[in-house]
């Protein structure tokens, strides 16, 4: 018997204020209730699945985007084929209307295909939704992206940035995860993933226990919570989340962003560090990773201001303020290093 997973908290009347200083300051996802229930797109949505994808298509641009077409015996679910040699979806280019018209013909039938847009820019596919449906959280200067299709499951996975994620139309399941629970969520190939970043192996809605023992750890440590039209939720950086969209047609528009772009733009992924940990410590010898570990720590994970006290300031380099030219220049460095034949 498995333990089920908690509920995520929940807050109502969330303002930018509360937001910034009640949500985003506690690295704990929360459940938004009624965040964009003023949406015109919500209000659309709540009257019917014709209403809605007619209010869509007014705003299509024509620009095509991609979609994932899921065979109706993989029950949504985004994932790899048998052998992972590749994944279990095909791709198609389609415009938003059409996308919207396809997932009204497929709804009249039981045993559909899976559909599903993920993350198309909305001032390219739908210029103009934004205005009419705008989030108050965030600065405008973060671009919102749209997630469209019918029954999917989008497997475990983590984003680098923050995310708020607004249901527009449909219900979507969310459970997550924190990122301490990657032990027990046995995930798959670092560099080659159908979401772009690392996904757990295992079904949530199929656990096979037998072969994924300490998944009940994970379910044990897990948050859940049932979100429809106006809800959002923000998923803090690095948490593992599962999202199962629940109905015939479901819509939702999410917003990425890290506190600091230029940091972000400097670091491109931290996931690239990781791999390139890999490479070059995990099989040196156990006292070699030890000192490794003491000097990550030192330089990264417990830094403060007395690492780089004793050298002056125009001489720290990465260890003092990392300017765009600088990044730039160790990014090239870098890059140097890393075509050098062995």
């Amino acid at each position: 018997m498995s333990a089920e997973p908690k509920p995520i908290e929940e807050l109502h009347d969330v303002d930018a204020w509360r937001f910034q200083s009640e949500v985003v300051t506690r690295y704990r996802p929360v459940v938004m209730r009624g965040l964009v229930a003023q949406w015109p797109a919500v209000a659309r949505a709540r009257e019917s699945i014709e209403a809605f994808a007619a209010y869509l298509t007014a705003f299509d641009s024509g620009k095509q985007v991609d979609v994932l077409m899921v065979p109706p015996h993989a029950r949504g679910r985004i994932f790899y084929n048998e052998n992972l040699s590749g994944f279990n979806y095909s791709h198609d280019k389609l415009s938003v209307g059409k996308v919207a018209s396809q997932l009204l013909r497929y709804a009249k039938f039981e045993n559909r295909p899976g559909v599903a847009v993920q993350s198309a820019p909305v001032a390219e596919c739908l210029p103009g939704f934004e205005k009419e449906n705008v989030l108050p959280l965030l600065e405008r200067d973060v671009a919102p992206r749209v997630w469209m299709g019918n029954a999917i499951v989008t497997p475990a996975h983590f984003d680098e940035s923050s995310n708020v994620a607004c249901v527009v139309a449909g219900r979507r399941r969310f459970t997550l995860l924190p990122p301490e629970q990657v032990t027990n969520l046995y995930v798959g190939p670092l560099d080659y993933a159908p979401t772009g970043t690392p996904i757990s192996m295992v079904s949530f809605r199929e656990p096979d226990f037998a072969k994924f023992p300490r998944f009940r750890e994970a379910m044990a440590a897990a948050f859940v919570a049932d979100l429809g039209p106006g809800d959002a939720i923000y998923i803090p950086p690095l948490w593992w989340h599962h999202v199962e969209s629940l109905e015939r047609f479901n819509v939702l528009v999410n917003y990425w962003w890290r506190p600091a772009m230029d940091v972000a733009e400097k670091a491109n992924s931290a996931l690239n560090v990781l791999l390139l940990a890999l490479l070059n410590l995990r099989d040196l010898p156990p006292d070699q990773r030890a000192a490794w570990r003491s000097i990550f720590d030192h330089y990264v994970f417990s830094a403060d201001e007395s690492v780089a006290a004793h050298i002056p300031v125009h001489r720290r380099s990465v260890l003092g303020e990392i300017s765009p030219k600088l990044a730039a220049e160790v990014r090239a460095f870098l890059v140097t290093q890393l075509e050098k034949k062995e």
